[in-house]
């Protein structure tokens, strides 16, 4: 117990320093091993075992093909088809920008690297539109978070891979929600803008709908099928993935046309090097939650959060894990192979549904990310924007209550991330 404890310790003081996931994992599990007295091999051993899950082969497909989405433009497509539904609203470019959030979905694989590229080009383009610095970095950090939710989704990929919950329904519980959540920022943006007297983007055509959805009609065609293979049993997580990475290289090299065998070949390293990070963050997760486990941790902590439960409630039970993800998601990121594991034997004692918690995790990387400390999306977004992170925090506090608003409804109402994939099943 105590060398487990100094090692969850030393985690925590390393990532405040600015040490590196891996770096501040692997000297994490190893005074955990050290202290606790357990044998040396328990690391390799953990560490392989925790890269043995099926799911985990996709995941660097699904990075692939998102990355190759990226690097070939397509991702532009839907950006044009966004500003053709809703350039026309008040705050049109922010408009824009949740909304291509929704349709590109969380396949970079993480929502901090996703920001970086979608918003290095929208801030400076809302600034010249009139937009405050802060404002046009908070509405890009804010909705960035709606990516992972939407399916095809990176973190519940690695959600699956822990826990063993089905991926096909996974990508189907997170839709819903992923929608209403872009669907209250939209509002809030439209609120602010007509506030703040931001402009609209270009003016409502129809014929410009349906030239966009045109253009736009192969690269929704990538999540569609996957998704929808997934959820009719045509394809296996590693076969979906596969083909998304294929489907993508199609569209770029000879379809559209708009990136070359080198440009391919550059955004292949790149994902092969963000593949390569997350899946060995994986790989140490899995050795530091089977060290916690042996040190007994998460007995500990289902027993604490049974006592903050008052009168066996299932919800005040979700509010102290909810608690707990969102303030290790302040510091963590990736957080879901991280600390899933530890909560993981917590989550099967109480009952609790995995699918709708798998929803849940999401919502608390979403928060973590804009949360103090760190707030990695909101410094991303103010360091592209140039502004203080201070000014863009306060920036996004309408979208941070929204957010934390949204999560506290999907916990009670649990049938929000369950019902469609119920109804896939029946």
């Amino acid at each position: 117990m105590i060398g487990a404890s100094i090692g969850i310790a030393s985690l925590v003081a390393f990532l405040v320093a600015g040490v590196p996931m891996i770096a501040a994992l692997m000297i994490a599990v190893t005074i955990s091993i050290v202290l606790g007295s357990q044998w040396g091999l328990v690391l390799p051993q953990n560490m392989v075992a925790g890269m043995s899950s099926y799911t985990l082969i996709s995941f660097p497909l699904f990075v692939l093909g998102g990355i190759y989405m990226n690097a070939g433009g397509i991702s532009g497509k839907l950006f044009n088809f966004a500003r053709s539904l809703v350039g026309w609203m008040k705050g049109g470019l922010a408009q824009v920008d949740v909304l291509t959030s929704i349709f590109f979905g969380g396949m970079v694989g993480s929502s901090t690297a996703d920001l970086a590229g979608s918003a290095s080009i929208l801030i400076p383009e809302m600034k010249k539109e009139g937009y405050s610095a802060p404002f046009a970095a908070a509405v890009s950090a804010s909705s960035a978070g709606v990516g992972p939710l939407i399916p095809p989704s990176s973190p519940a990929i690695l959600y699956s891979a822990v826990t063993g919950t089905s991926l096909g329904a996974l990508f189907l519980a997170g839709l819903i929600p992923g929608v209403i959540l872009g669907i209250l920022f939209m509002i809030t943006v439209g609120y602010l803008a007509h506030k703040n007297g931001y402009p609209t983007f270009g003016r409502f055509s129809l014929a410009e709908i349906r030239r966009a959805a045109l253009s736009a009609s192969l690269a929704f065609g990538m999540p569609g099928i996957i998704v929808g293979g997934l959820v009719l049993g045509i394809f296996t997580p590693s076969e979906a993935g596969a083909f998304g990475a294929v489907y993508a290289a199609f569209l770029a090299l000879f379809v559209y046309r708009s990136i070359d065998w080198m440009g391919l070949y550059r955004a292949t390293v790149a994902a092969v090097q963000l593949s390569g990070e997350l899946l060995l963050i994986v790989s140490l997760s899995a050795a530091l939650g089977s060290v916690l486990s042996a040190a007994h941790i998460p007995a500990t902590l289902a027993s604490f959060i049974d006592v903050l439960a008052i009168g066996d409630s299932l919800f005040l039970r979700l509010c102290a894990l909810m608690v707990i993800a969102i303030i290790a998601g302040m510091f963590l990121d990736p957080l879901i192979p991280v600390l899933v594991p530890v909560l993981l034997p917590t989550l099967i004692a109480f009952d609790i549904d995995l699918l709708h918690f798998g929803v849940l995790m999401v919502m608390a990387v979403v928060i973590g990310q804009v949360t103090p400390p760190v707030a990695m999306s909101l410094i991303i977004a103010g360091r592209i924007a140039k502004c203080d992170q201070l000014k863009v925090f306060r920036a996004n506090m309408p979208f941070f209550i929204v957010t934390l608003a949204f999560t506290l409804v999907l916990m009670a109402v649990p049938e929000l991330a369950t019902w469609l994939p119920s109804v896939a099943r029946d």
